[in-house]
């Protein structure tokens, strides 16, 4: 018998407290004696955000629980500031992600820009020095779908690249794991276009932390970022996100073209990695094996666990906020062969990457 949809959600939110509460017990500032935990087995799990299932995004405590809960990568996506520090937000309109719209210090910021072709009002972080970003304090940007999140309103501020990537180092002592971060550079072409460009900011920080291909891949999806990056000789894995229509802004290609078998072979002149949504791997469509073809790797995004965001076959219950089989969903993919998933809910892709175990060891026995 079926769990009903609330008591489902009941019991997916208790197992990650049960499993952060265990987590946070006190730990040495150094990695745990003892042997290191082994590298995991099955796709690599990246905390799409943090753990943004659980925790407003981007913020430290989402990042901390997306590691601890699990996850190998963590995802911060990068933007800049006035004074052309690099911060952690999805996007740079930060009036639904921080407390800025009640301040009313900043009530004049708020403008309509064109960013990408398109018309967006609101506050924006290149109109905001890292000192005045520092006042802010964070919200969960999705409020009427994750309502649990809010009680977490206001108690994180904007972070800083160069503090994800402490926090990544001081989190890969705690497990003993080493935990990867993954940024990605967000509207790359617009902010090259303000005088506030991303790559040579961003190679600064990789190089000034000795960061190598164990602790960063970068990721955009315009192909133009990736060359600069790959251009300053960092010796990093960079992954190509795609889109599900249209194509990168400020470029010739749609992301049809690039996910066809040439366009892959193009890809894989300077990237490593592909990054579709998880949509486009569902057979007939070929392009996890044309990926592999190629000599690509595959992670698909984006993960997550309430039903408007699942296919239908795998929805319970009529409400579309409610807990659906999230399970179900990871078991087809990690079945077709992605080498990465990038989730909201680390900790239960975490859980059911744990369930392939069995099927592995009855093969080898």
């Amino acid at each position: 018998m079926s769990l009903a949809p609330r008591r489902r959600s009941i019991l997916l939110a208790t197992a990650s407290a049960a499993v952060t509460a265990a987590a946070t017990a006190p730990t040495a500032a150094s990695a745990p004696a003892g042997p290191r935990p082994p590298r995991p087995s099955g796709p690599l799990v990246i905390g799409h955000r943090g753990a943004a299932g659980w925790r407003p995004e981007h913020t430290a405590e989402s990042y901390i629980h997306a590691v601890r809960t699990g996850a190998d990568w963590i995802e911060p996506d990068l933007v800049p500031t006035k004074d052309h520090v690099l911060v952690v937000r999805h996007e740079n309109e930060i009036g639904g992600t921080t407390d800025v719209a009640a301040r009313p210090e900043f009530a004049g910021r708020r403008t309509t820009k064109t960013v990408d072709g398109k018309a967006v009002t609101g506050w924006f972080t290149e109109d905001f020095t890292l000192r005045e970003l520092r006042t802010l304090r964070t919200v969960e940007r999705l409020p009427l779908i994750r309502n649990r999140n809010t009680v977490f309103d206001g108690r994180g501020r904007v972070l800083t690249f160069q503090e994800v990537v402490d926090l990544a180092r001081r989190l890969s002592r705690e497990s003993g794991r080493r935990i990867a971060v993954f940024p990605e550079t967000k509207h790359p072409t617009y902010f090259r276009s303000i005088g506030l460009p991303l790559e040579e900011e961003l190679s600064r920080v990789i190089r000034r932390n000795r960061l190598t291909a164990r602790d960063c891949v970068v990721q955009s999806f315009e192909p133009s970022s990736l060359r600069r990056v790959a251009a300053a000789r960092l010796g990093l894995p960079l992954w190509q996100a795609l889109g599900t229509s249209g194509g990168p802004y400020g470029h010739a290609v749609t992301y049809r073209d690039m996910m066809s078998p040439a366009g892959l072979r193009e890809i894989a002149s300077y990237a490593q990695w592909i990054g579709p949504d998880k949509s486009s791997l569902v057979p007939p469509n070929t392009l996890l094996t044309d990926a592999h073809a190629a000599g690509l790797k595959v992670g698909a995004y984006t993960f997550r666990t309430e039903n408007r965001y699942l296919p239908a076959a795998y929805r319970r219950g009529g409400a579309p906020n409610d807990f659906g089989d999230a399970f179900a969903e990871y078991a087809f993919h990690y079945g077709q062969g992605v080498d990465a998933v990038v989730t909201d809910f680390p900790d239960l892709a975490v859980r059911a990457r744990e369930d392939l175990r069995p099927r592995r060891e009855d093969r080898r026995s």
